[in-house]
């Protein structure tokens, strides 16, 4: 379907007021997700193409690894055209029957996302890819670049009975985290129970971070997943992190060449977490030699939401 933008940016008292409305909606929903989501995991798909290669090393109980990673092999070996089209064997186009570039509406305002799946009736989980600096819901659609593992990610999801969404936002501050919390909370209305999981390229971890924080939007977060994303103290005082508080899984994937994003400040975080709060569900996985792109390209969806789901029930 086809949006004429009017190029203004809603205000925040009106998006406000919308997220009020659809708060009204949730208490039911949110209720409903453990029974819901109970038992779910996903299928194996080319497992052996996207699964983790080489472990070089393990920490924390296996939760922080240190991955193989090798431009070579996992980009020019990879790709047909290296970082612009993946070989034909890492993607399949069947979502594409099932996926359109839709809209929503915050505070009178338009947006449009690309969703894949479950988009009009109830979904079984909902995965939503927040695009960094530069991007667009563009980004977290492609089928080609990042080695297919978009594609992977929405086949995984649809396969599940699912929502895959790639949204726009108006900015990385305080309208787009209600922007996306909006459209959080519609799928939530609609989709009884559904886990909704937030991942977070590069800058776009921003939102990631102010939506954990607030503590609507985190009621109905299941997991965040940053790749080659930023780190927030700020969510080490969140009821998440409270003794007898609903704990948010968190997955960090970072590449240790990172020239945007230390990897080491990423580390500190997480044993930050570990340390307040003992048994946290965290993980970190660390590509060696890795650059800041690579998390997008190279984490492991399945094994990932799995260990997300399976958190979830604990």
């Amino acid at each position: 379907m086809t949006v004429h933008h009017s190029g203004k940016r809603p205000a925040i008292a009106g998006i406000r007021a919308s997220l009020a409305l659809l708060a009204a909606l949730l208490p039911a929903c949110l209720l409903a997700t453990a029974a819901s989501a109970a038992g779910l995991s996903l299928p194996p798909y080319k497992d052996a193409l996207f699964q983790y290669g080489t472990i070089l090393e393990t920490r924390v109980d296996g939760d922080f690894r240190v991955v193989d990673y090798d431009e070579m092999r996992d980009i020019n070996g990879r790709d047909e055209v290296p970082e612009r089209k993946a070989q034909g064997k890492y993607v399949s186009l069947k979502t594409k029957r099932v996926e359109d570039h839709l809209t929503y509406k915050v505070g009178g305002h338009s947006l449009k996302y690309v969703g894949a799946g479950a988009t009009k009736g109830p979904a079984k989980l909902i995965v939503l890819y927040l695009h960094g600096q530069n991007g667009t819901r563009f980004q977290g659609a492609d089928d080609w670049t990042f080695g297919g593992n978009f594609n992977r990610v929405k086949n995984l999801t649809v396969a599940a009975g699912g929502a895959y969404l790639s949204p726009d936002f108006s900015d990385f501050e305080a309208t787009g985290t209600a922007e996306i919390e909006a459209l959080m909370q519609d799928y939530a209305a609609r989709s009884p129970g559904a886990p909704i999981f937030v991942a977070c390229g590069s800058y776009g971890g921003k939102l990631c971070w102010s939506l954990a924080r607030d503590p609507e939007a985190a009621s109905m977060i299941s997991g965040l997943i940053l790749l080659g994303s930023l780190n927030d103290p700020g969510f080490l005082k969140t009821a998440a992190m409270k003794p007898g508080g609903r704990k948010i899984p968190i997955f960090i994937g970072h590449g240790s060449r990172d020239p945007i994003i230390d990897w080491k400040t990423q580390q500190a975080f997480f044993d930050s977490v570990r340390k307040k709060s003992p048994g946290y569900p965290i993980q970190f996985v660390l590509f060696q030699n890795g650059n800041h792109g690579t998390p997008i390209r190279m984490t492991d969806w399945r094994e990932t939401l799995n260990w997300m789901l399976a958190a979830g029930e604990k």
